[in-house]
């Protein structure tokens, strides 16, 4: 099923406003509230399938789809639909943060940040070479996990005095037991297997306080996919996505001792609770000396991330002004204990 959404004054395709958060028309400006919507999408059954063909309902075209695309838009027409069917049953995902900076605010946040690379080419820093921009629905799974750690260790303190004419070392052991229960809430992993891992993880944090319950409307004019993952499949990344922080938290709590030896750490860390959410995402597609970078910008926190070109002669020239700073710096130091310059 093809959802359009159409004005009820003009009849025009109307398109999610990142600036109101409402349904807007771009021909005679109307706004519709997406909280008046009414969908039932829980119940709707759904079909896997390699690629699919659809009608668009607005002029007619064919719109062919891959199994996980869930809003795009026509070809032909431009309209922005939305596949009903790739978000029902357990597709349906439970929260979305909607898009807060529009195209025409990515580009310019895009070019500023291109603007203050200290080592990239001149040319990349122009920023007049963006191929594309495309604004999409990234499916992430929020996880909320409890962990139980239990560790047990052998701790020293140690205590150097002098008495008379001698210097004592006194060291104290301990048997050290913690029992640590640590919740971690909304750790987010991306479920789309064509988004770069790397890149999603560094795009965080996102402003949770703005999830809003999920309704199309919010898909009406941007890109979406389903996720390729289940939330069991991912709870390894999840667990390994807070491993360090529980580590950090277990040596804090040995603060105090001059050397903690572990003889038993236990940690089981189990899946609390899971949703399925939309976070936005506007992929940029740049191209500078016939290659053709990505990057990534949250969209609703502007965060640019990815891997800009290198100018090895900035980096050269860095490097050369560190060395005759050092230089200068040690024929300074030289002059002022008496070795003069030479």
């Amino acid at each position: 099923m093809i959802l359009h959404y159409k004005c009820p004054s003009c009849g025009s395709d109307m398109s999610f406003d990142s600036e109101t958060g409402d349904l807007s028309c771009p021909s005679c400006g109307r706004h519709e509230k997406i909280e008046n919507y009414q969908e039932e999408l829980q119940t709707s059954s759904t079909n896997d399938v390699e690629t699919k063909e659809y009608h668009c309902e607005n002029c007619g075209a064919i719109l062919l789809t891959t199994a996980d695309t869930t809003a795009t838009n026509c070809s032909f027409c431009g309209a922005g639909v939305v596949i009903a069917d790739r978000l029902s049953g357990q597709l349906a995902p439970a929260k979305v943060i909607p898009f807060t900076i529009s195209k025409e605010e990515a580009i310019d946040a895009f070019k500023k940040w291109c603007r203050k690379g200290l080592l990239t080419p001149r040319g990349f820093m122009n920023a007049d070479r963006i191929k594309s921009i495309t604004g999409m629905y990234v499916p992430f799974w929020l996880f909320d996990l409890n962990s139980k750690v239990q560790v047990s260790a052998e701790c020293t303190k140690v205590r150097t005095y002098t008495q008379g004419d001698y210097i004592y070392t006194e060291t104290k052991y301990y048997d050290a037991f913690r029992d640590i229960n640590l919740d971690y809430v909304k750790i987010p992993v991306d479920a789309s297997e064509k988004m770069n891992d790397e890149l999603m993880d560094r795009l965080e944090p996102y402003p949770y306080d703005q999830l809003k319950d999920f309704k199309t409307p919010y898909l009406a004019g941007f890109l979406a996919e389903k996720y390729n993952y289940s939330d069991d499949e991912l709870l390894p990344r999840a667990k390994d996505k807070i491993s360090s922080y529980i580590e950090s938290y277990i040596s804090s709590t040995f603060a105090g001792y001059h050397s903690v030896f572990y003889k038993n750490k236990q940690i089981d860390t189990k899946n609390v609770n899971s949703n399925y959410v939309l976070l936005p995402v506007w992929m940029v597609s740049y191209d500078y000396n016939h290659s053709e970078h990505t990057f990534a910008m949250n969209g609703q926190t502007g965060k640019v991330v990815g891997k800009p070109p290198i100018s090895m002669g900035k980096v050269a020239a860095w490097f050369s002004g560190i060395a005759a700073g050092t230089f200068f710096a040690l024929k300074c130091v030289s002059f002022m204990l008496g070795g003069g310059f030479w």
